[in-house]
């Protein structure tokens, strides 16, 4: 199958990719709110429940931990819309070296580590909604990187998506 640059059925959502962002906070939100309302209704009698009163916060520490370096690796690079602003430069080395989208994944691990941390099945299923909407915002966008830097693809085929050397 022939596969054009910068091609790609997921629609873009607005000139430089808004309506995925506006999803994106939304589920984030959705994530946060569904799981502090869940926070009182703890049973602090239950053995799982400081199995995940300790999961989700280291979870959430790797999560911001990740979600930071990405940020600080991309530097002038970085934008809140997928489509890459004009001055922009591909980066490929720190923590890109490694995951194409560590950004996207930080917030995963966010969301997962809250809805764990609250024991919130809810928030879990948010968290769940918010990985698929982060595949698809991650496609969109490698699309338009793609189109954009000639050698985004030999860069896609060494690195992953959101967790090294599995997807």
């Amino acid at each position: 199958m022939s596969h054009t640059p910068g091609t790609s059925r997921i629609p873009a959502l607005g000139p430089r990719g808004e309506g995925w962002v506006i999803g994106q906070i939304a589920l984030l939100g959705g994530c946060v709110v569904l799981g502090a309302r869940h926070i009182g209704r703890l049973d602090l009698a239950s053995p799982a429940v400081w199995i995940l009163l300790l999961v989700g916060p280291l979870t959430m520490l790797l999560g911001a931990l990740v979600l930071a370096a990405g940020v600080r690796d991309l530097g002038l690079s970085l934008t809140p819309w997928p489509r890459p602003h004009e001055g922009a430069s591909l980066v490929e080395t720190g923590i890109y070296g490694r995951l194409r989208n560590p950004i996207y994944a930080g917030m995963i691990l966010l969301a997962i580590g809250w809805a764990a941390f609250t024991a919130s099945p809810t928030a879990l299923l948010a968290a769940l909604l918010l990985v698929l909407w982060l595949d698809l915002k991650a496609r969109r966008e490698e699309a338009w990187l793609s189109a954009r830097y000639p050698s985004y693809d030999a860069y896609r085929s060494r690195t992953s998506r959101f967790v090294p050397g599995i997807y």
